[in-house]
């Protein structure tokens, strides 16, 4: 629409303002040629009628007069009436078509009977009626009347008058010209005002392109600089501002990016939240930590949305509320996480906040594991050696009254002295992995045959748990890469323990198979299961969810970890899920290596 543009608007605006000093000048114009010609009539009439009344009175009588009076005013395109008491004279100009008016007019009307009731000369313009046939029509009149001496004895009244048509005439020709020249103001205003809006339009229009490009994200577009008025120095702010926007995008980018890689590359977690909750930014190990809260409340995040534990939701409504840091640790799939919360502020108000996670488990563990230490080493050697002491006190001080006796503590001290060394061992055979400085002998290893002779080592024990053994493995021939014997180390603890913690009538599988980039083997039983608060543990020294379960076959609590050692320096990984009342199961997967390169 024309009326919505710049050209449109300012066009009306110089056309309205054009039209309203037309309109005034008009109706002034208008004004003056009426009071004008008016004024001049005016004139024109009282010296007409004052010379009339000169020659009236220079005769003694009237009739000696009227011709000089009806030639004087044919001569002036007038009408005259002369009023006396006995005296009645009309005399119509044969110049105009102006009728006579009545008598009864100049003596019933309040102005004109002034004349002959007061002797005052008088001026009156108005529209007076015409008798015309049986008609009567008004007319604009100036009349203009003055008293008379007609006789020595007899006073009266000339009145002198015209019509005024002569101002409707000039009112018609002065309109017509200024109609003719507001049309040409009115065409030579929209020619100017089309080209003044078209200088000033142009540049605008470029501008309003070049601010669609800009807000496309061109920000190197550019506005021509034409002129160098208020306008110029507009374009030249524009390409200022799209300058400035580049800059700052640009510098807005990269610090994105920046805060993003830092985010990535943290240890600890980063959830940022708006003011009612709702999730804005995560990093890696904020998501790991939201995926195992759904993994425990047994939701699907796809399903769910953005959902945050309760804990954290009140976290975050303390930090709205009291507009403080806030802190709270929460314990997830048997890891512990410490929570900071801070506010964010908008100017006034709190518009969000930021949660800091920190998984606190190694830590705990550590910690755990320091103090532990010394009391499991303790613990585990203080049997043997209280029961080495003992039994060496008995044979001292001769107890055992028999040969049989002496051998049986004989025995029982060779058995614990063996149980001690394998403890040392163990600790020094998983001191030296941890160091590094334990070698493998890696070789070719025929699954179907290694897998089935270490099930076979614990046929005899699951017979007598009365507890099913069983073993699942590719049926075609596979070659697995690794140390058979640190292997065999690593099936044997896990077969063991699988055994050593399911009740009878329970069922152990291991199961075999062969995968495009490794070997994966799984032991699963159906045992008591290992709590979810003792999972993170479980490949660390010492460790024993419950030491009752053992069923008189004590263990070191040693096996695990160093079966995790043996894996890791496969360059494969175990794992263990497990729950309590279903069963645990441990998996690892050796990858394959290269054949050639293991022979080198």
């Amino acid at each position: 629409m024309i009326w919505r543009s710049v050209v449109g608007k300012l066009w009306g605006t110089i056309l309205l303002l054009v039209s309203v000093v037309l309109f005034i000048l008009t109706v002034l114009l208008l004004q003056f040629f009426e009071d004008l010609i008016v004024d001049n009539a005016k004139v024109q009439l009282s010296q007409l009628a004052g010379s009339l009344v000169e020659v009236i009175e220079e005769d003694d009588r009237f009739e000696s007069s009227e011709e000089t009076v009806s030639s004087v005013v044919d001569a002036h395109s007038s009408n005259i009436i002369i009023l006396g008491e006995d005296l009645r004279f009309a005399h119509a100009s044969d110049q105009t078509d102006l009728e006579l008016l009545p008598y009864s007019l100049f003596l019933k009307d309040e102005e004109l009977s002034r004349v002959l009731k007061k002797g005052e000369a008088v001026s009156v313009q108005g529209a007076f009626p015409l008798e015309e046939g049986n008609d009567t029509e008004s007319n604009e009149i100036l009349i203009v009347g003055k008293p008379v001496q007609l006789s020595s004895n007899e006073r009266g009244a000339v009145f002198i008058y015209q019509s005024l048509d002569l101002i409707q005439e000039t009112n018609k020709k002065a309109k017509q010209i200024i109609y003719f020249s507001a049309g040409i103001a009115i065409i030579l205003t929209t020619i100017f005002a089309f080209f003044l809006s078209t200088r000033i339009t142009a540049p605008l229009r470029r501008m309003r392109e070049a601010a669609l490009e800009v807000a496309q994200g061109k920000f190197d577009t550019k506005v021509p600089i034409l002129t160098h008025d208020e306008i110029g120095e507009l374009a030249l702010s524009f390409n200022r501002m799209g300058r400035k926007l580049k800059n700052n995008i640009t510098a807005l980018s990269q610090e994105k990016e920046q805060l993003s890689s830092i985010l990535s590359s943290m240890a600890d977690g980063v959830i940022t939240l708006d003011r009612k909750g709702k999730i804005l930014v995560t990093n890696p190990p904020s998501e790991r930590f939201i995926q195992a809260w759904y993994y425990e409340q047994g939701m699907k995040e796809e399903s769910e949305g953005e959902v945050l534990p309760e804990q954290i939701n009140d976290l975050f409504r303390r930090v709205v509320n009291l507009e403080k840091e806030q802190m709270t640790e929460i314990e997830l799939q048997g890891r512990s996480w410490v929570v900071v919360m801070t506010p964010l502020y908008n100017q006034a108000y709190v518009r969000g906040a930021v949660a800091v996670f920190r998984d606190m488990t190694d830590e705990r563990q550590h910690d755990k594991l320091r103090k532990d230490f010394i009391a499991n080493v303790s613990h585990e050697l203080r049997t043997p050696i209280a029961m080495l002491q003992g039994y060496s006190e008995a044979i001292i001080d001769d107890i055992a009254a028999t040969e049989a006796e002496k051998k049986d503590i004989a025995q029982i001290i060779y058995d614990e002295s063996l149980r001690m060394g394998r403890l040392v061992n163990e600790l020094l055979d998983l001191a030296r992995m941890e160091a590094g400085h334990v070698s493998l002998e890696k070789m070719e290893i025929k699954v179907d045959e290694f897998f089935p002779r270490v099930v076979r080592k614990f046929q005899g024990l699951s017979k007598e748990r009365e507890i099913s053994l069983e073993l699942q493995k590719p049926d075609h021939s596979s070659i697995m890469y690794g140390d058979p014997d640190r292997l065999e180390q690593v099936m044997t603890n896990l077969v063991d323990n699988a055994i050593r913690h399911t009740n009878k009538g329970g069922h152990v599988q291991v199961k075999v198979m062969d995968q495009s980039d490794g070997t994966y083997v799984e032991v699963k039983d159906t045992g008591s299961g290992i709590p979810k608060e003792d999972l993170p543990f479980v490949f660390e020294r010492f460790y024993k969810a419950d030491k009752a379960r053992t069923r008189g076959r004590s263990g070191t609590g040693l096996g695990l970890a160093i079966a995790k050692n043996i894996v890791d320096s496969h360059g494969g990984k175990i794992s263990v899920h497990s729950k309590v009342g279903e069963g645990t199961t441990f998996s690892f997967h050796i990858p394959h290596f290269d054949h050639e390169e293991n022979k080198n």
